[in-house]
């Protein structure tokens, strides 16, 4: 298939800026395969869901990956910027620099305080290699949990540069860009669709009988780039390191088995199971996955979808249009453009009925 045809306008000022408050406050659109669309919110969500049905939610934890630092050639210093992308060994890193063209191998770059306080308010690195598009390999002082520390403290939270390039990241950021289920560190992007939850929606569900369950997929910067190929076939995914556990496998299909649906809370959830259903049947999975999914998927392990809007030509809207029709999709995103739904990471909700087995 062609990547025009997943291309669509977008005016700008559909991109959200902010999330909406409180959390489950935000819009969402229901997509049905008939082509019926119903304009809802959030937490409509547990009058919209069955007894029985089962959320899989992504617990992944977005790491404070945006670090600014220092590089010294003797007497010259440049101000440098890198974004955290991917995890090598236990001391290095892949990152995204500002400006590339300011490092070569070997420069030592600073990116903590002084070091007169504690072995953790320093952080410093040697670039170990440099891609052609901006990448390079960071290998730092600290190491491993050491390492994790001091992210933490000299970093801040990555938001994308649709949002970051339009206001200041802010403190409410940290809070606002993190699911309220996060649990285990290595993301550096979020989970988007997760950011609707609350603690009361999460209880609402509960109480009207749908089970909750947890992978982890560690996002990637990747996830949210938009294909440059004129083909879907040259487009080389990202890969992502994710784990789906063998007590997460049995409970879902035992949902399954009970006629309860399986319902992806975004679209990591649903590469994940995706991926771990490969062979057929759902079974444990631990490992990186570049599953791309575009129209023509036989889709295995998930029956129901909650993923925000995407950008045009991106590997997720190619993932909504295999999910419920290129068609029902591009009608859909027009609606949604036309009343005024927000879009990408901070904005509104969709909830997607994949197609049906005839159009499969």
């Amino acid at each position: 298939m062609r990547t025009d045809q997943f291309d669509f306008v977008l005016p700008e000022e559909r991109i959200a800026l902010h999330p909406a408050s409180p959390r489950d406050a935000a819009r969402m659109l229901v997509v049905r395969p008939d082509d019926a669309m119903s304009d809802r919110i959030v937490r409509d969500l547990p009058a919209l869901l069955q007894p029985g049905d089962a959320l899989v939610f992504n617990d992944t934890r977005v790491l404070n990956a945006e670090l600014s630092g220092t590089r010294r050639r003797g007497e010259a210093v440049a101000q440098i910027g890198a974004t955290l992308i991917k995890r090598l060994s236990p001391n290095r890193w892949q990152a995204l620099a500002r400006p590339a063209k300011r490092l070569a191998v070997g420069d030592r770059v600073h990116f903590g305080g002084t070091g007169e306080m504690c072995l953790l308010s320093t952080l410093d690195a040697t670039v170990a290699a440099r891609g052609e598009a901006g990448e390079i390999a960071l290998t730092f002082d600290l190491s491993g949990p050491d390492l994790d520390l001091a992210i933490a403290a000299h970093g801040q939270v990555p938001l994308p540069p649709y949002i970051a390039g339009k206001r200041v990241v802010g403190p409410e950021d940290a809070r606002d860009y993190q699911t309220v289920y996060a649990r285990n560190d290595g993301a550096v992007a979020a989970p988007t669709a997760g950011l609707h939850f609350t603690p009361d929606l999460l209880e609402a569900l509960a109480k009207r009988g749908m089970s909750q369950h947890f992978v982890t997929l560690h996002v990637g910067a990747g996830t949210f780039l938009p294909v440059k190929t004129d083909e879907l076939a040259g487009h080389k995914m990202h890969a992502e390191w994710g784990e789906v556990s063998g007590e997460t496998v049995e409970a879902l299909k035992a949902v399954r088995e009970a006629g309860g649906r399986i319902v992806a809370v975004g679209t990591t959830s649903l590469r994940l199971l995706e991926s771990a259903a490969a062979s057929g049947d759902l079974t444990p999975f631990s490992g990186e996955t570049s599953i791309f999914i575009t129209p023509g998927y036989r889709f295995r392990a998930v029956d129901l979808l909650l993923t925000n809007f995407h950008l045009p030509r991106s590997t997720l809207f190619m993932l909504v249009a295999a999910f419920s029709g290129l068609d029902t999709m591009q009608a859909a995103y027009a609606h949604a453009i036309e009343t005024g739904y927000r879009f990408y990471s901070y904005g509104d909700a969709s909830l997607l009925y994949p197609k049906t087995s005839d159009d499969r």
